[in-house]
């Protein structure tokens, strides 16, 4: 059965992803998917040491980055929490021009929030930023769609799903289903496939990934302790009941989606159609806007010699001894 994962983090997912990007690829290869997306937290980090695994592997690459959105301001701490607030948006770059415009707006968004991991996305932009070279999904239970739903029901959910469909346009929207075992997963699948096909919009079968194998999972919820800042025993309510966030294959997916004719499907030929070697997007990077009469690196520098003071204490008087060094 064809299938394309669309919907994984590695561990440069901070303290969310177990699995590094070559076990991932590994995975997936042994699996048979026809395409890998890796959709980290707030960046492309690990893009690199996974375009080289996929690429000994022959497994066609996707591009792409989970969002947190904040009303515009800075995303909520992702540390020292068990469930950390905001609303996930999923982007995949649709072709080289789609990867351009990705790194554009995580880079503003992170220039605008001024921390590390917090970044300010506002959708309206991130609509203009995409031009039609982005795909949106509706993501996981954290997606505005999927949490409207089951906080306030179909309309409310609706009214999410068209304001994707506002800034992203229908032909770059589709509709996320997935099912960790939750009692709730089935019927909110069923309520996203009918939103979906009064709006005509495809969905797609994901597994929300955030390790490769089942039993990958300890490291998991190890990590998920560490970064809520919690031991082991007081995080049981907040885990999933089951080992589900790993890689399945299309045999595997097809039968879990079985009512969903077209999502597996779907996760395939998308996974197919944005696909695309990173050496195109290599020579292309965004150029960071300068003064006059600096180059990037110099103009890094001035920002540092202007900055760093700030932090550290000048050069005669260290807040922090041996910062300048």
């Amino acid at each position: 059965m064809r299938y394309a994962e669309l919907h994984c983090h590695s561990s440069f997912s901070f303290l969310d992803g177990a699995s590094h990007p070559e076990q991932l690829v590994a995975e997936a290869s042994r699996l048979g998917l026809e395409a890998l997306a890796l959709t980290d937290h707030e960046g492309m980090y690990g893009i690199v040491r996974f375009f080289e695994a996929a690429r000994e592997a022959g497994m066609r690459t996707v591009y792409g980055a989970e969002l947190a959105l904040a009303g515009g301001g800075p995303a909520a701490p992702r540390t020292r929490v068990p469930d950390p607030a905001g609303s996930h948006l999923v982007l995949l770059a649709r072709d080289p021009e789609g990867y351009t415009r990705l790194a554009r707006a995580l880079s503003e968004a992170h220039l605008a929030g001024g921390e590390k991991l917090r970044p300010a996305h506002n959708l309206s932009r991130l609509g203009e930023l995409a031009g039609g070279h982005l795909v949106a999904l509706t993501g996981c239970r954290k997606g505005a769609v999927p949490r409207a739903l089951v906080d306030h029901g179909p309309a409310a959910a609706a009214r999410e799903l068209d304001q994707l469909v506002e800034h992203f346009g229908a032909d770059n929207v589709a509709v996320e289903l997935w099912d960790h075992g939750d009692p709730i997963d089935s019927a909110s699948n069923d309520a996203l496939a009918a939103l979906a096909a009064r709006r005509s919009l495809p969905i797609l079968a994901t597994n929300v990934v955030h390790y490769a194998r089942p039993a990958d999972r300890r490291i998991a919820t190890v990590l998920a302790a560490v970064r809520s800042g919690r031991p082991l025993d007081e995080l049981d309510g907040w885990l999933p009941a089951g080992t589900s966030a790993h890689l399945r294959s299309g045999a595997e997916q097809a039968r879990r989606f079985a009512r969903y004719p077209g999502a597996v499907e779907h996760a395939a030929d998308l996974g197919l159609s944005c696909a695309f070697d990173l050496k195109l997007v290599a020579p292309k990077l965004p150029a960071f806007p300068v003064p006059k009469g600096h180059t990037e690196m110099t103009w890094l520098r001035a920002l540092f010699d202007e900055r760093a003071p700030r932090r550290y204490g000048t050069r005669d008087a260290e807040k922090t001894p041996g910062a300048w060094r």
